[in-house]
This record gives C-alpha cells, structure tokens and sequence, in this order.
C-alpha cells in the first residue's frame, strides 16, 4: 500500500484569487500649448494615474469609463474608442482576508465635452490638465503611460 503524502507544517495556506475588471479613460483637450489630458493625483504619498473605477453590476466598461471620468475629473467627455486593455495582479484584503487580485483594466479615449476640473469627487486629491508630452513623465505606472502612447498615436491618427 503507497504511503499517504505527508502534510508540510510549514506551507503556507493557498491564497484566494479574485479577479477585479476596471476601466476608464484618456479625456483630452486642446489647449493653448496643445493637446492636455486629464490626470488625477490620488494615495499618500501621492501618485498621479489616469481616471478610472471598478466596473459596477449592469455597467458595461464603455459606461464604466464615462462614469469614472466624470466622477474623477469633474468633466464630462465623449466616447471615441477603446484604446487598451491592460492587466496585472496586486495583493489586498477582501471581508477582512488576504486576496491576490487579478486586475483587468479596460481604457478608452474621451474627447473633452464640459465641466471643471476642480469639481472631483473627494477620493481624489488633485485633478488637472496636463500637458501630452510632461503627462507621460507625471504618471505613476508604466502601463499608463503606455495607455497615454496609445491615445497619443490615435489622436495624431483622427487628425488626418
């Protein structure tokens, strides 16, 4: 009869993965100076990232996008196109146990519509209009500035 593995006293217990969709969005102007984004400055110490949110129940991400936008930014803008979906996984709590999450986070391209900037929901530290070219070197996470790329070459692709 084969002997029974035996147990390591010492392993850790598996950790619970759950899996997390965001989305949210490049909003852009054209300002004196040229093209400016949105940014907001959130966390102590403070980073600076690209708006965005967990994807609600009944939301889609385009929706999700918008929304988050708005509430982050204080400023509305148009839908033109998803940019880039990325994805990465960080550790947290969930109902007071240790998860490692999954995270997908789904951006788009918004085009300036109305509000002020200074109207941001107060999760947010700071929210500002950037320029193009220095909001690239203010971002936190590489992966945004790649998002920032993106958007930057569909923009000098709908100018054509």
């Amino acid at each position: 009869m084969p002997e029974a593995p035996k147990k390591d006293e010492h392993a850790k217990p598996a950790i619970l993965t759950h899996e997390q969709v965001s989305s949210g969005g490049v909003v852009f102007r054209h300002g004196v100076s040229g093209i400016e984004v949105a940014l907001i400055s959130v966390g102590k110490p403070e980073r600076w990232q690209l708006p965005k949110g967990i994807v609600d129940p009944g939301e889609t991400p385009e929706i999700t996008a918008v929304r988050e936008v708005q509430e982050e930014t204080g400023v509305t803008g148009r839908l033109l196109e998803k940019m880039d979906t990325i994805e990465y996984w960080y550790a947290g709590n969930k109902a007071g146990q240790r998860v490692r999450f999954h995270k997908f986070v789904h951006f788009f391209l918004l085009a300036f519509e109305s509000g002020d900037i200074g109207q941001h929901d107060r999760e947010v530290n700071e929210a500002r209009w950037v320029d193009l070219q220095a909001a690239k070197a203010l971002l936190s996470f590489k992966s945004e500035r790649q998002a920032l790329e993106k958007a930057e070459h569909l923009l000098n692709t709908l100018k054509k």
